[in-house]
């Protein structure tokens, strides 16, 4: 599983962070002003008590009773969910209540009783006749001197109260989501602003890839500064270390055929059976340090920074070339690449690679070959091209397939061919990284594809198609 980016952690981690704590500070919000909406609301129906008590009139047989009404008239309105009441404690005596109850009374609970506040007035919840929530208030008082305490209960509609906190929670969860949608935006761009120079080491990184420049230039953020000075050195040491290479190889190469050299001229002027065998030594021996140092070659350009190489004149001139050679067998060549793709590696190495692919597919042909090159999506931060070459011939079957492509075999001894081609271009892909996998074609043969590094664009340009018959 590839990690994530380090901007898709600097967003995630924050934009979690910022919903944690504003879904935090909504609960804390709403909750403050449910209590504070509560405290009111005990407030207003401690005035209402207040009023009842200031008015209530002791008629002449002792029973309590309240010449003036309230001036809420919601507490004459029949099961408002507004209501008051003065009970007495002790049963016998008379009870007065709010036309808005009718002959209903309020019970309070046990459990409202037993937590009385400091101020000896309860504070509980309950449900009147109608199913409406109410909010109460009740408190124990002593009427005018008598020896008869009354409990004063005064109750209001909750539901009310319920719906301001409903729409006071919507508004809050509704600002605080903006809120939290700014807040996310705000991250995006103070990431990208500060990943910024990220992105220009990675373009100059391309720029050196591909042969544009040499050392990462330009001013840094002093936190990045070490890192680029350090990846300079390592670009500086890795030229050193080619320029040595590229020495001791052509040291080698030199030290080594002029010995042979004057082996292989002493052994031709002698025809004794020992100077045959020496000559045909030394031969092999010259065969295998070309090899080798043509291996070495091809290593370090694969390896080296900058060396880059068009596509579209090497296939060109190889479809020239083999039309040339296959005028007898009447193939035709159809080439279909950008003539902005770069291969990212020597021309030569591009060469061998492609004209044996071409080669063998000509070859195996029966009238058709067809050469397509495309431009592959980057992957972390590198790019790569996938050239095809196919063919209309007898393809191969795909048991055999991992047998072709090592080195010395050949599936039909009838054909030309040292058995080399496929292990050669197995090998040249492998040092700078690509791969040749073979495939069924659409048009019936084998389908050679080759994925090799290529040099990224900043725009694709479409394909030049040119036709060889």
């Amino acid at each position: 599983m590839q990690p994530r980016s380090l901007a898709f952690r600097l967003v995630l981690s924050s934009g979690v962070i910022a919903c944690v704590m504003l879904l935090a500070a909504a609960l804390l919000l709403n909750y403050l002003f449910q209590r504070a909406l509560e405290r009111n609301f005990d407030e207003r129906l401690r005035a209402v008590m207040d009023g009842v008590l200031a008015s209530v009139e002791l008629a002449p047989d002792g029973s309590p009773s309240l010449p003036t009404q309230l001036a809420d008239t919601r507490f004459s309105i029949p099961l408002s969910g507004w209501y008051w009441q003065i009970v007495p404690v002790e049963p016998g005596s008379e009870d007065l209540a709010s036309a808005s109850l009718l002959e209903k009374r309020l019970t309070v609970p046990d459990a409202a009783l037993a937590s009385r506040g400091t101020d000896g007035v309860a504070r509980f919840g309950l449900l009147d006749s109608g199913g409406k929530q109410l909010r109460a208030i009740e408190q124990r008082f002593e009427l005018f001197d008598s020896d008869k305490d009354v409990s004063v209960l005064v109750a209001g509609n909750f539901d009310e109260l319920k719906a301001e906190v409903a729409s006071f929670r919507n508004s809050l969860f509704s600002i605080l989501s903006l809120l939290g949608l700014g807040l996310l935006v705000a991250t995006l761009a103070q990431v990208r602003y500060g990943l910024r120079p990220m992105q220009d080491m990675e373009q100059k990184l391309n720029a050196i890839r591909s042969g544009n420049a040499e050392y990462l230039e330009g001013a840094f953020p002093k936190e990045m500064q070490p890192v680029v000075d350090e990846m300079n050195m390592v670009i500086k040491t890795g030229f050193e270390i080619l320029d040595r290479s590229r020495m001791q190889v052509g040291n080698l190469a030199h030290a080594l055929k002029t010995p042979l050299a004057v082996l292989a001229n002493e052994a031709a002027a002698n025809k004794t059976a020992f100077a045959q065998v020496v000559g045909q030594q030394t031969e092999i021996m010259k065969d295998q340090i070309d090899l080798y140092l043509d291996r070495a070659r091809r290593a370090t350009q694969a390896q080296s920074i900058g060396v880059s190489s068009e596509v579209e004149p090497v296939v060109e001139a190889l479809a020239r070339t083999l039309k040339r050679i296959n005028r007898d067998k009447r193939v035709e060549i159809t080439v279909n690449v950008p003539a902005s793709l770069k291969f990212r590696g020597d021309k030569q190495d591009l060469e061998e690679m492609v004209g044996n692919l071409m080669d063998n597919a000509c070859k195996w042909a029966k009238q058709k070959v067809t050469v397509t090159a495309s431009l592959e999506p980057s992957t972390a931060g590198r790019y790569f091209m996938l050239i095809t070459v196919d063919d209309d011939g007898p393809g191969i079957p795909a048991s055999k397939r991992e047998q072709a492509m090592k080195r010395g075999q050949r599936l039909d001894e009838q054909k030309p061919g040292s058995g080399l081609g496929l292990s050669i271009i197995v090998e040249s892909a492998a040092m700078y990284g690509g791969t040749l996998t073979l495939l069924d074609a659409s048009m019936g043969g084998l389908s050679a594809n080759l994925r090799l590094p290529a040099v990224p664009r900043a725009t694709s340009e479409s394909p030049v198609q040119n036709q060889s018959t």
